[in-house]
């Protein structure tokens, strides 16, 4: 009898068959079983009333005329549908006469759109404030606040200099070059300018051993971003933890740092798993949203990449349905003869010369000069998949049949069901 593993596909899910005998192992963090005490909505006002490191929120906001609350896009799972209201209602009580403004934090992606915020937030909330799309090209938009830590230029949205409270709202979770999303995030890449975007996520930075999942210090990239957010003078957050199943489990409120740090802590305990060194190892980005483009799919690579063994083939389980994620991140794979190609191009492009999606193709770069990558996705994107130096199946059964074909029948087997909410440690 074959065994079925359920892999995030979408907003479904793929069968991977296992065949008995298979030398199969999955790695499955504690959060997937963690259960908290209280409802989300009772998760969200616990942590407002008792904020870490920080008044209260109600203390504030009183006599707080302009209010920004920096929020995540639509390409992130953040459940804003219970934070946000929750959250305005606490601004609300305190500050009735208050102009909120949601800045949709986009950082490097396109615009939403009205029906992606409206699937987001929900229309009650945005019958109750403004929300503006932060477009990080728009140069007008942009207050300059100084020189980072890095040398970069620190240009981020007018709006949220302006403000007289700025507050982030997201989630945290394990981050493939920044450590930990959530937090100082917000601020950077989230409302900076294309030039301090650019800067901060440079080769030198993303090829520093320190710029990897679930690490903060010695980290080049998070020390910008926290510096961002101090000069940006983000006074409060809220910052849940959400599950395999997107549900809220934890939930931090306070200081932009100290909370947030917090926050790291708490996801370290409850993804962070031991590598299972294999022969093949298959991953996914969760489902949707983030597996709505290969740029994105890269995140679940590199969780796939900590437990690979030299060698091994890689198999990438995404739908895409937005297709690549970008022409630029196509084309630094696609335009050059081999992964060391397009690594040797961007390792010799100086800081303040950084491109668009510099940081995606190298990444995937170092993945492949490493391993063979199969990706499990849409069959419109073959032809794209291979030019990148891939491979395509178009079903999980064909992709270990090729996998296969490589390292052996009875090569070993690692599953990764979401690789973007998993902190893999080596033994």
């Amino acid at each position: 009898m074959i065994g079925l593993l359920p892999l995030p596909y979408d907003t479904g899910h793929l069968s991977l068959p296992l065949e008995p005998g298979d030398n199969v192992q999955v790695l499955t963090p504690p959060s997937s079983n963690f259960r908290p005490p209280d409802t989300p909505e009772e998760t969200v006002r616990r942590a407002l009333e008792s904020p870490l490191a920080s008044p209260p929120l109600p203390e504030l906001v009183r006599g707080k005329n302009k209010i920004v609350i920096i929020t995540s896009d639509h390409t992130r799972p953040v459940p804003s549908r219970i934070t946000l209201p929750i959250l305005l209602a606490e601004i609300k009580k305190a500050n009735p006469q208050a102009q909120i403004t949601l800045l949709v934090a986009t950082g490097m992606h396109r615009p939403s759109t009205p029906e992606e915020l409206a699937h987001k937030f929900g229309r009650p909330v945005l019958d109750r404030v403004t929300v503006v799309n932060h477009r990080a090209e728009a140069d007008g938009e942009m207050t300059f606040l100084g020189t980072l830590p890095s040398g970069g230029e620190l240009w981020i949205n007018r709006l949220a200099v302006e403000a007289d409270l700025l507050i982030g709202e997201g989630f945290i979770e394990p981050h493939f070059f920044a450590g930990f999303s959530g937090g100082r995030k917000s601020v950077l890449p989230g409302i900076a300018s294309r030039k301090t975007v650019l800067f901060n996520h440079n080769a030198q930075f993303i090829a520093s051993p320190y710029a990897r999942t679930g690490v903060l210090g010695n980290n080049p990239i998070h020390k910008d971003m926290v510096r961002s957010a101090q000069q940006a003078k983000l006074a409060f957050i809220l910052n849940v933890v959400i599950n395999a199943g997107k549900e809220i489990i934890h939930c931090v409120a306070g200081h932009p740092l100290e909370a947030h740090h917090a926050g790291c802590e708490f996801v370290r305990k409850i993804t962070a798993v031991k590598a299972q060194p294999a022969d093949i190892v298959i991953s996914t980005n969760g489902g949707y949203p983030l597996d709505q483009n290969v740029y994105q799919s890269v995140k679940g690579m590199t969780a796939a990449e900590a437990t690979a063994k030299p060698d091994a083939v890689i198999i990438m389980v995404a739908r895409c349905r937005d297709g690549l994620g970008g022409d630029y991140f196509f084309h630094q794979l696609a335009d050059q003869p081999s992964p060391q190609g397009t690594m040797d191009k961007i390792m010799a492009t100086p800081r303040e010369e950084t491109v668009l999606d510099q940081w995606e193709s190298q990444i995937l770069a170092r993945i492949l000069i490493k391993h063979k990558v199969i990706m499990v996705t849409d069959p419109f994107l073959a032809g794209y998949i291979r030019q990148m130096h891939m491979d395509w199946a178009p079903t999980l059964e064909e992709a270990l049949s090729k996998a296969r074909a490589v390292k052996g029948a009875d090569a070993s087997i690692t599953v990764i069901p979401d690789g973007v909410g998993i902190i893999v440690e080596q033994s």
